[in-house]
């Protein structure tokens, strides 16, 4: 039995294996099959902006229809509203596809369950099992319906804006929005307008191919040059499928997922709010941001990467806070799944509710100086090669307590992430260096 899953659905380039539409087709009637087998079923499909989802759409489509589950189609649309309104319409699952911050050749599908949340590596191993069958359709008296579904942009509209608080006035705050010309074009700017934010769009034209590309929450540069010529108090950068957020403050600083989930946190806890008093981050987790969280007293939880494991360690530790650098921010008392509207909200409520700009909440911690090396590979490489397990030791060494290094595979793309860590930035960078060239040439 292949295992197709990988650590956010299933994922790859447009037109190989299994990014195909036959595959699709099988995938739609395979998840189809095992939802029926607790009954009647029915599933909604969102998608991203990229041209190949016309295509997986259709697909994905027939094969529900065809394991008799009835499909509501909702177009564009980001992947946390999708795990918003599966529970909304009262859907069994929901169907997102997306290649989330990849470019627009890739693509790939990824499932919510009935409460908005990833499938269980039970429910994903069940859809493996009936992959490897032989697919066989339903009778005609029993085959499944599909509409379309007109209001579901408004509904998911309105559940953003009642996460923020109506006391908060956002008319002072002049605003850039970068959409990455994926699934948010159609709804970031109608959220912030209508709580009264002035807002400047950019990258909110897609076409098909330019999802990701030089914009959005990957590539920074065009959203911080657009903050600095508005003269905007921050911006605000989401990736292609909406569910990672990165922003920008007023001098045109970048601020990852790591601080924000620290801003959001800080302010959290002085108000009493944040449940458990834990943060839930990941191995990539800057050091810094973890040193900040444990002197102001709050618990630092480390998962392996992506956000289900994130999200397995919340609902473990009944805590309801936690993230990624790259954007990946869960706020579980706001919604079921890592929301970037939504997290945006709550760091510009915080801004309102402290009357301080967003770089003087970043500075409250001092990340480390971090290098990421990301190596492209065609085959699998051994990470536990003798030789490679002996340089790292030797690296770990020198490191000592004044930083770390993390060696992984991605679990979205062909490459191995290098990423070191050092109070030294010229010792990071070495160190780094000096792995990457170790892996390159195995």
């Amino acid at each position: 039995m292949s295992n197709f899953f990988g650590t956010d659905g299933i994922r790859g380039e447009v037109g190989k294996a299994p990014i195909t539409a036959d595959f699709l087709l099988k995938v739609g009637w395979a998840v189809g099959s095992v939802l029926r087998e607790s009954g009647s079923a029915s599933v909604i499909i969102g998608k991203d902006t990229r041209v190949s989802g016309y295509l997986f759409e259709s697909a994905l489509e027939a094969g529900f229809l065809s394991a008799g589950v009835n499909v509501g189609m909702l177009g564009p649309m980001p992947s946390p509203a999708i795990a918003y309104l599966t529970q909304a319409f009262g859907a069994t699952a929901g169907v997102v596809i997306s290649a989330s911050h990849n470019p627009y050749h890739d693509n790939g599908v990824k499932f919510f369950s009935s409460k908005g949340v990833k499938l269980s590596d039970d429910i994903q191993k069940a859809i493996e099992k009936k992959l490897s069958m032989p697919m066989v359709s339903v009778n005609s008296a029993t085959i499944g319906k599909a509409k379309r579904y007109g209001q579901a942009v408004g509904r998911y509209i309105e559940f953003c804006k009642s996460t923020f608080d109506k006391s908060c006035d956002l008319s002072n705050l002049k605003i850039v929005i970068d959409c990455a010309n994926g699934a948010t074009y159609h709804i970031a700017e109608d959220v912030f307008t209508e709580l009264g934010a002035s807002v400047t769009m950019i990258n909110n034209t897609p076409d098909g191919y330019n999802i990701n590309r030089e914009c959005g929450a990957t590539d920074t540069l065009h959203l911080q040059h657009e903050v600095i010529e508005n003269s905007a108090d921050l911006g605000i950068a989401f990736d292609g499928d909406g569910d990672r957020l990165i922003m920008v403050d007023h001098k045109g600083e970048k601020v990852d997922g790591d601080e924000l989930v620290f801003i959001i946190a800080n302010a959290w806890q002085k108000r009493g709010e944040l449940k458990s008093n834990t943060v839930v981050g990941t191995k990539m987790t800057n050091l810094g941001i973890r040193n900040a969280l444990t002197d102001n007293g709050m618990k630092f939880i480390e998962a392996d990467v992506g956000d289900r494991h994130v999200m397995n360690h919340l609902i473990k530790n009944k805590a309801i806070l936690g993230g990624e650098g790259s954007g990946h921010i869960i706020c579980l008392n706001k919604s079921t799944s890592g929301d970037a509207i939504i997290a945006a909200l709550q760091v510009l409520e915080i801004v309102v509710k402290a009357g301080q700009s967003l770089f003087d909440l970043k500075s409250e911690m001092t990340k480390y100086p971090q290098v990421l090396i990301n190596i492209k590979t065609e085959s699998k490489v051994n990470l536990n090669d003798s030789k490679l397990l002996e340089l790292i030791g030797t690296v770990e060494s020198k490191l000592s307590d004044k930083g770390r290094l993390l060696v992984r595979e991605s679990g979205t793309e062909p490459l191995v992430r290098v990423m070191v860590e050092c109070v030294d930035n010229a010792l990071a960078t070495e160190s780094a260096k000096q792995i990457s060239e170790a892996i390159q040439s195995m």
